[in-house]
């Protein structure tokens, strides 16, 4: 038999030994989250945060938390794990992490990033989704993140004025407030054309007295105008359609001689099957 014949089930065994080798001392060198320290599992989640490594960090920052809650890093690793979940499109993770930390350390000198990132990741979950509504969509559109970010927004800024991140929220504060109004005046809208006059007129006075330095507004006493014309309170709509007239004279439903155009007159209602049958009993 040739000599290199020989050799070759010497080196078939030698090299699976040398594999087998390298694998247990790989799988030795390697350190359990269980086994690891505190500070090793912050260094990791920090490497993990400076690579994007977002679900690495969520990881080791949720293990540092679990093992020790108290520790040094644990106040640290609470407010990295808002901005890791942040960063890796889970809003609602990072809602409730902002919430918890806001709760377990509301003197903490951060606590205002805190509550920025919890309406931020409200602002993200519900970005848009009340631009370029259709009427006929507005009953399954739900403005509860819109609102959410609104009401974190505006804690930030009543509770830390001087806050780095107050500029920032003061202008979402504008843009979400005109967005929540236009969304009430879509709805009234809606509720007119469902024959429902008295569920728009109450929301054009959400408008008028909640959001009144709005664009909204001028829109929302239009909707009032047509609800009581719907409920043939016609002192009511004229006395509504002066104001309109004195805040803006060009509004689209100001026709000639500024006589009021109805959009949605109460004669043809876009009502459904189950409020013909019930006398219009039910309301949406």
């Amino acid at each position: 038999m040739p000599a290199i014949a020989r050799l070759k089930p010497l080196l078939t065994l030698l090299l699976v030994g040398s594999l087998t080798t390298l694998l247990l001392t790989g799988c030795a060198g390697r350190i359990a989250d269980e086994d690891k320290t505190e500070q090793q599992l912050y260094q990791e989640a920090q490497e993990a945060l400076d690579n994007n490594r977002y679900t690495t960090a969520i990881e080791r920052l949720q293990a540092l938390e679990s093992r020790f809650p108290f520790g040094e890093y644990g106040e640290q690793a609470q407010l990295e794990l808002i901005y890791a979940n942040y960063q890796s499109n889970q809003y609602e993770a990072a809602r409730a992490a902002a919430g918890r930390f806001i709760r377990l350390n509301p003197d903490h000198p951060q606590v205002d990033y805190a509550h920025y990132l919890r309406g931020l990741a409200a602002w993200e979950g519900g970005r848009h989704a009340l631009e370029g509504l259709e009427l006929s969509d507005i009953s399954k559109r739900d403005p509860g993140a819109t609102r959410e970010a609104y009401g974190d927004f505006r804690r930030l800024i009543l509770d830390h004025p001087d806050s780095q991140y107050a500029p920032d929220a003061v202008q979402r504060l504008r843009y979400l407030k005109n967005l929540l109004a236009e969304q009430e005046v879509y709805i009234g809208q809606f509720y007119l054309r469902r024959g429902a006059p008295v569920a728009a007129i109450n929301r054009g006075k959400e408008v008028v007295e909640g959001y009144r330095d709005t664009p909204a507004v001028p829109d929302a006493i239009a909707v009032m105008i047509e609800g009581y014309l719907h409920l043939e309170d016609q002192k009511e709509a004229d006395r509504l359609k002066q104001l309109l007239v004195e805040l803006d004279p060009e509004h689209p439903q100001l026709g000639r001689n500024q006589q009021f155009v109805q959009l949605h007159p109460a004669n043809k209602p876009d009502k459904t099957l189950l409020q013909i049958l019930s006398f219009d009993l039910l309301r949406f």
